[in-house]
């Protein structure tokens, strides 16, 4: 049960990750920027999960699975952080490198902390 909850939220989470940014990238050129919403947007998610689940319910474990190591962990992209970096760094676009680094943990940082604060001020 464990492994088709966590493939069930990774099924959803990569999908939305997918249609998001390809809707952020009809707007917008693709680039760091748009990796840069969807953990952003990932980690804010996660934190009022979290921060909810600590205070005021206590989900099941299977929720938990299917949420937050399924869904939130594919939708949100790691790996596309690093690997845009190193490309940068490798084509010598170094300070666009930095930026994306620096930039994406700032920001994945605040917004997880604003998820976590939301979940408390939650009812």
């Amino acid at each position: 049960m464990t492994l088709i909850l966590v493939a069930i939220g990774g099924a959803f989470g990569a999908l939305s990750r997918y249609g998001l940014e390809r809707i952020l990238s009809a707007i917008v050129e693709p680039t760091f920027w748009t990796t840069m919403v969807i953990n952003a947007s990932g980690s804010l998610v996660l934190g009022v999960f979290i921060s909810l689940s600590d205070s005021k319910f206590e989900p099941s474990s299977n929720l938990r699975l299917l949420i937050a190591v399924g869904f939130l962990a594919s939708y949100t992209t790691f790996s596309t952080l690093t690997v845009t970096s190193v490309k940068q760094f490798i084509e010598g676009d170094i300070t666009h490198a930095l930026i994306n680094i620096i930039a994406s943990l700032a920001v994945g940082l605040c917004a997880a902390l604003l998820g976590l604060l939301i979940g408390r001020s939650i009812l």
